[in-house]
């Protein structure tokens, strides 16, 4: 007898027994596979490589710098058996909670794995979940990812850019702040500021909410808002505008071919990103950058945008797109199609920190986002009391890239006690005038 016919054979008589006894119970066979749990990520199959490090313990921390954030901060840590730490971050806007459940739900394939088998755990989360990842399993994977690059970082020695191939750059990694509501005399004063900082890019976004059909009025005031930036901020400062997925084709189409002439770094989200045709129908009538992606979960999310070359930069984010691992795929992908990448970070610390240490081994990078201001808040303070340096703040315009092992910080328990999780809270909800649902 063939192998394969035995196998086929044991694998019937398997499933026929087992139905049997479903039968007898009087439980409905669900059609679903019926072969026994393997052991958390199969380790049986790597014990000829196994590093000897292991899981042995994942924590969830939902961290609320105010009571009513509506994005409180969702950080991963993971302990082992040799003392080792590594920490994560899956922050989503309005879904922490169910992110923070999703973690728990993937404690089966970490404890007692080896957090050196990065990708196989990976697609084990990814894979064997069956239903594919939206937001909320895309950012419960990126914390996870993230907490087990560290660990391997940590283990080898070796800061996470290193291992990617990087630094392209010592000098850090090129970033931008946001200058959002910004009137003439405050941005003159962001210019001078930004100037003695070394600052040379900015992002703005556009006012107001856009019917599918707008009125003339409502353009003109987004098309003299990004004017406004252009004549306050001058010549030598790069600017970004992000339109937030709030206009059509056809209201995005005239404001992007009106400020043409600024000449603008790109203009992100003109659209909803999961509307790639209408996407590619903006991009064909302008000359200006096209930039979307901070929504849009794994590589497989992007290749769509990918394949049709409908943008000119990819902003993935780290905490949502599933991790470094998904962060490197993408960019990688993008790189082949002459694709730069901007990643977006506007979430907690531990997600930025990860964010620069891929971004100074991406050869097509351009850019790196953080929601920060150009005057230094609150927040960065709190970030300073948690790591003990000034995290994702620029020097000379650019984050500075850590030479320590991992992600290059140690983070207590007890300094994130201090700012307990207030529950999930959702995001804005806009409306239009005739109470139509609004994008904001």
């Amino acid at each position: 007898m063939r192998r394969r016919n035995f196998l086929a054979l044991g694998s019937t008589g398997f499933a026929m027994a087992a139905t049997e006894r479903r039968s007898r119970l009087g439980i409905e066979p669900c059609g679903c596979s019926l072969l026994p749990q393997a052991s958390p990520t199969g380790l049986q199959a790597f014990t000829d490589v196994s590093s000897g490090l292991k899981i042995t313990g994942l924590k969830v921390f939902g961290v609320s710098l105010t009571p009513k954030s509506d994005r409180p901060y969702v950080f991963v840590k993971l302990e082992t058996n040799q003392g080792l730490i590594g920490w994560g971050e899956g922050t989503l806007e309005g879904k922490a909670g169910a992110v923070m459940a999703c973690i728990n739900d993937f404690r089966d394939f970490l404890v007692g794995a080896d957090p050196m088998q990065v990708e196989h755990i990976w697609q084990s989360m990814y894979v064997h979940s069956f239903y594919r990842a939206g937001p909320v399993m895309g950012s419960a994977i990126s914390g996870i990812d993230q907490a087990l690059w560290d660990l391997r970082g940590k283990a080898l020695g070796m800061p996470i850019h290193q291992l990617l191939g990087g630094p392209f750059d010592s000098r850090g990694v090129r970033g931008y702040y946001h200058v959002d509501g910004a009137g003439r005399e405050q941005l003159a004063q962001i210019r001078e500021t930004a100037r003695q900082q070394g600052i040379t890019c900015v992002k703005s976004g556009i006012p107001g909410y856009y019917e599918w059909l707008e009125r003339r009025p409502k353009i003109d005031r987004a098309i003299k808002a990004i004017q406004l930036l252009r004549e306050a901020l001058g010549p030598d400062i790069d600017i970004a505008v992000d339109f937030h997925a709030k206009t059509s084709p056809s209201v995005a189409s005239i404001i992007v071919k009106e400020v043409e002439p600024l000449n603008l770094l790109f203009i992100e989200e003109p659209c909803p990103p999961e509307n790639v045709q209408a996407m590619a129908k903006i991009a064909r009538r302008s000359t200006t950058p096209i930039a979307t992606g901070e929504r849009l979960i794994a590589s497989y999310g992007c290749r769509e945008l990918i394949e049709m070359g409908v943008v000119d930069i990819l902003q993935t984010d780290i905490n949502h797109v599933g991790g470094i691992t998904a962060l490197w795929k993408v960019a990688a992908t993008a790189e082949v199609s002459s694709i730069s990448m901007a990643p977006h970070a506007c979430e907690g610390p531990i997600g930025g920190l990860a964010t620069i240490q891929v971004d100074a081994s991406m050869p097509n990078f351009l850019v790196q986002e953080i929601c920060g201001q150009v005057k230094s808040t609150a927040t960065d303070k709190i970030w300073q009391e948690w790591l003990g340096f000034p995290a994702m703040r620029m020097v000379n315009g650019r984050f500075p890239l850590s030479e320590k092992p991992g992600l290059g910080f140690e983070l207590s328990e007890a300094s994130l006690a201090k700012y307990p999780f207030g529950g999930t809270r959702p995001m804005a909800r806009v409306f239009h005038d005739d109470g139509s649902v609004a994008e904001w």
